[in-house]
């Protein structure tokens, strides 16, 4: 039986996190494993000094164990030390903003959450979802009841993209995958192989004080590339991105791979 361990970045109060896994539990037994608050931009953290304490709480029937560390930390807890069995993969997200570009990809908790589970001998997917549209606005609108229709229907998407990778033997030509979902995706949506763009971001921190810096993020993308084939085209062209972020060796995934995850329009 499938055994999926599903984590995120943005935490046990993420609105995204229960429709995700009543969504899975249609492929087999899962177990949620998530930081007790939001834990984003902290690439793959690994608690190295502090205890990490973890909770059983319970959400709309769903069973969530807490942690008090970073998403690599509930994955590795998830992988090695929590359950009975080591799961069939691991599941990141889903993950609120888009995770794409190098920058963004190193940086995200999301991804590093599924890259921990590549380092653990299980392979991994992290799903993340995102707006052409006014951020501020969206950003905002996801953590209102009016967003559940979305919640659950990027949920059954993002399931369906992974009964597809376990059909086709695992995560079989690439160990971690990242997918990034635009918020109105829905099953006619085109879906598109991609590759990670060379994109990195300006600076993260603003003055509030002397000798004080806090998080300021602007939204400046720094470009050291093209962005053709590219997630960040794929986010611009409104279509669902699927990227291997560490494919075996140095080859290439294989092609009857794409072919099955890819939808054209």
């Amino acid at each position: 039986m499938t055994f999926l361990v599903l984590t995120n970045d943005d935490g046990v109060g993420s609105p995204a996190l229960v429709p995700f896994a009543k969504a899975l539990r249609r492929l087999g037994r899962v177990e949620v494993v998530v930081p007790d608050r939001e834990r984003s931009w902290v690439g793959k953290a690994i608690t190295r000094h502090d205890e990490i304490r973890v909770e059983v709480v319970e959400r709309d029937g769903v069973s969530i164990h807490t942690a008090t560390g970073y998403p690599a930390d509930c994955t590795q807890l998830g992988v090695h030390l929590l359950f009975d069995e080591t799961p069939s993969m691991v599941v990141s997200g889903i993950n609120i903003g888009y995770n794409h570009g190098a920058g963004f990809l190193l940086s995200s908790g999301t991804v590093g959450a599924a890259v921990e589970g590549w380092i653990s001998g299980v392979p991994a997917m992290a799903f993340s979802a995102g707006t052409r549209g006014d951020w501020d606005h969206w950003s905002h609108f996801v953590w209102t009841e009016d967003a559940a229709e979305m919640w659950n229907r990027l949920a059954g998407l993002a399931t369906d993209i992974i009964e597809s990778v376990i059909a086709a033997g695992g995560a079989a030509g690439a160990d971690v995958l990242s997918v990034n979902l635009p918020g109105d995706a829905d099953a006619t949506t085109p879906r598109q192989v991609t590759s990670v763009a060379r994109v990195g971001y300006d600076h993260l921190f603003r003055k509030v004080g002397d000798g004080v810096f806090s998080h300021g993020f602007g939204g400046g993308f720094r470009h050291m590339g093209g962005l053709a084939g590219t997630d960040i085209e794929a986010a611009e062209d409104g279509v669902i991105s699927i990227t291997p972020i560490l494919v075996p060796q140095a080859g290439a995934m294989a092609p009857d791979f794409v072919a099955m995850l890819e939808r054209r329009g």
